[in-house]
């Protein structure tokens, strides 16, 4: 008797735990259209490119895909024209509107020639696998202190392990809302092409500003503008986005 009491508990846990995963679930689908991919003050590819992303998210845990695609052939040379992001993050939030969050990502680069298979490391006989993977770490000020800070590191098929750290500052105009934003490389000579420096400098400072108009009464089409600046390189860029 006790036995079967114990069955029916669980099964009566598992189906409530199930409701409230199910209530918290939810799924993204979007995508940006870019008239330039400028990633951490780095021009990965001089074209408009078209980027696609699937959200997956439930209790703090998120998971998906993003990508990148120039738009004109004349980019399938660049190596970079084409990109496959698979990542998985856990966030805390607090109630002060702080939260901390941890986030792996998968790179890979279909126009790279390397086939999505190739799982090898920087250091193999038969050369560089399809895949780098970085780790992060991301932390969102409070309400009332509208910093964040974020750090990542390389941790496979990246001989130098690459870090790069940035902090942005959030505060808005009228209906303009605007991101400050300092990132910078910790360097490395066994590879230093992967953020242009051998030591630790600043190579990407800029002003993104993002507001929303209005198209319909149920629809309002989000835009951005970016300013960035690659002290490094002593190189800067205009970027203008559509997110739909």
């Amino acid at each position: 008797m006790i036995s079967q009491f114990k069955k029916q508990l669980l099964a009566l846990l598992l189906f409530a735990s199930g409701i409230v995963i199910a209530q918290d679930l939810s799924l993204s689908v979007g995508a940006d259209l870019v008239s330039l991919y400028v990633w951490r003050g780095l021009n990965v590819n001089n074209a408009v490119n078209i980027q696609p992303a699937l959200t997956l998210s439930v209790s703090g845990f998120s998971a998906g895909f993003w990508g990148s695609y120039s738009i004109f052939n004349y980019q399938t040379e660049n190596p970079y024209s084409q990109e496959i992001d698979t990542w998985i993050s856990y966030t805390y939030e607090f109630k002060n509107g702080m939260s901390i969050g941890a986030i792996v990502t998968d790179y890979y680069y279909p126009s790279s020639g390397i086939s999505w298979g190739n799982f090898k490391n920087y250091n193999n006989a038969d050369g560089v696998g399809a895949h780098t993977i970085e780790t992060g770490l991301i932390i969102n000020g409070p309400n009332s202190v509208p910093l964040n800070i974020s750090g990542y590191i390389n941790v496979y098929d990246d001989a130098g392990f690459n870090t790069y750290f940035q902090a942005d500052y959030l505060f808005s105009v009228t209906d303009v809302s605007l991101d400050f934003f300092v990132g910078a490389a910790g360097g490395s000579e066994e590879n230093p092409g992967y953020y242009g420096v051998e030591n630790f400098n600043v190579i990407n400072i800029g002003l993104k500003a993002a507001k929303s108009i209005k198209i319909t009464e149920d629809y309002s089409l989000p835009l951005s503008t970016t300013f960035i600046l690659n002290p490094n390189s002593n190189i800067a860029y205009f970027v203008f986005a559509l997110t739909f």
